[in-house]
């Protein structure tokens, strides 16, 4: 496996590796762009952008990404041995972004397929703008907690907050803020607060759970967790209110 510090080269197993700590990130999205298999980047230290619009490939980074990490992503899968700052998965349109750390704000913003999993915690407005498209449902798991806005102006898809390592709620205020589609799982045993009143909440029921199952279990696999134990806990589901609904508000394209 090669170390590329200009030309990518890629070894016997198909791998390129990238010393990504002296490159711009036009130059390492090049290499990434470049190589013909998957990628690994070491030394990573906030490079903007990386992954964008990319397919078929595997990109596993250690340090740490900047901004817009799988920014359109069309299929690749990302995985950061580390942590992962704001926007991951900006408007992703399929493939896996796995994440060993935290994330930062807006993770999954504007995302429509795909899938997005992070052992720790997020920032504010996770999921923000989140849609399903076509065939195409958007999952974003988070194995902590989360900010401020989780799910606001959400129109589809699902967003799971695990709280592993909190006994309280594991969101913060104003959540499902504008939500006109999708769900939010939380898995808790108090009631979510500060639930704007065109957004229900209520205990999951064994239906809602075998939708999000599948999820549970991937999650457990990443990351080495009991997926048995997860599955059994108590959750919260939040959805649109269709008496009160912000669809409403919204203009229909």
């Amino acid at each position: 496996m090669p170390e590329i510090s200009g030309r990518p080269e890629a070894g016997l197993d198909g791998t390129t590796k990238i010393a990504a700590r002296k490159l711009t990130f036009r130059q390492l999205n090049d290499h990434i762009r470049q190589a013909a298999g998957d990628v690994l980047i070491e030394g990573c230290c906030g490079q903007r952008f990386i992954g964008s619009g990319c397919a078929g490939k595997t990109i596993t980074i250690s340090g740490t990404p900047g901004n817009a990490l799988g920014a359109y992503l069309d299929g690749a899968t990302i995985v950061v041995r580390g942590n992962a700052q704001d926007a991951v998965g900006d408007t992703m349109n399929d493939g896996k972004i796995i994440i060993h750390g935290n994330a930062g704000d807006a993770l999954g913003y504007a995302m429509r397929g795909g899938s997005i999993f992070v052992r720790g915690n997020a920032g504010y407005r996770t999921g923000i703008h989140m849609k399903q498209y076509r065939d195409k449902k958007p999952v974003i798991v988070v194995g902590g907690t989360t900010g401020s806005f989780l799910g606001e102006y959400l129109a589809g898809g699902i967003i799971i907050v695990l709280g592993l390592g909190t006994d309280d709620v594991p969101v913060g205020d104003f959540i499902g803020t504008g939500m006109h589609g999708g769900r939010i799982f939380l898995r808790t045993h108090l009631a979510p607060a500060c639930v704007p009143e065109q957004v229900t909440a209520r205990a999951a029921s064994r239906e809602d759970l075998a939708e999000i199952l599948p999820y549970l279990a991937e999650f457990a696999r990443l990351f080495d967790i009991d997926g048995e134990q997860l599955a059994g806990e108590k959750y919260y589901v939040l959805a649109p209110n269709t008496k009160n609904p912000y669809k409403r508000l919204y203009t229909i394209n």
